[in-house]
């Protein structure tokens, strides 16, 4: 069987997109702004940017599971849509492109 290729740039992208989502959830149900998804993203990979954390929303909400709005200011706010809370709880199936960790208990 022939190795496959690891890519750090595709892991880092998934990663980062679940753990938005992530911090999402446990932002409701207000949501938050950019700067508490960098800090807490910055906790996991330490040089995490803000262009990275925009980027990730963005593509998060072209799948419609996030909402973003940006302020006057250019902060970012952000929250979930019901389908990111479902990908959170493990209700509906995962697409490729986020990192959500394999089920692996009860329920």
């Amino acid at each position: 069987m022939p190795l496959i290729p690891i890519d750090p740039a595709k892991i880092r992208r998934e990663s980062l997109r679940w753990y938005l989502l992530v911090t999402l959830y446990n932002a409701r149900p207000v949501g938050c702004y950019e700067d508490l998804l960098l800090v807490t993203l910055s906790a996991i990979y330490a040089d995490t940017t803000a262009h990275e954390i925009r980027t990730e929303i963005d593509y998060l909400e072209k799948r419609r599971l996030v909402a973003s709005k940006r302020e006057p200011s250019g902060r970012l706010f952000a929250e979930l849509y019901h389908y990111g809370t479902d990908i959170v709880e493990y209700t509906i199936d995962c697409l490729p492109g986020i990192a959500r960790p394999v089920k692996n208990w009860g329920g």
